[in-house]
């Protein structure tokens, strides 16, 4: 197996049995699966993920990185998702 830059293998595509493909197609699709339920009942999640992006973009830091973790790590970040929940309840 050829090495690539920084280490990582290049991928052998004849590494796995035909049912051992099989096994991993379905292994990814499950977990697919799971990952929308759980993000379709996680409201908070899409209040995160969407709330980084939109101030990511009014920003427009050089960082992204370092923006992101000053982001996610704002003491205030838990009461804001908190509020905005609440408002979306009522409006509701």
């Amino acid at each position: 197996m050829a090495t690539l830059q920084g280490g990582l293998l290049r991928s052998d595509p004849g590494a796995l049995s035909p049912a051992q493909l099989e096994q991993l197609r379905n292994f990814k699709i499950q977990t697919r699966i799971a990952n929308e339920k759980y993000l379709r009942t996680h409201k908070e999640v899409e209040l995160l993920i969407s709330g980084f992006f939109r101030e990511m973009f009014l920003k427009r830091p050089d960082n992204v990185q370092e923006f992101a973790a000053d982001h996610f790590t704002d003491p205030r970040l838990p009461n804001k998702i908190h509020m905005q929940l609440i408002k979306e309840k009522k409006a509701a």
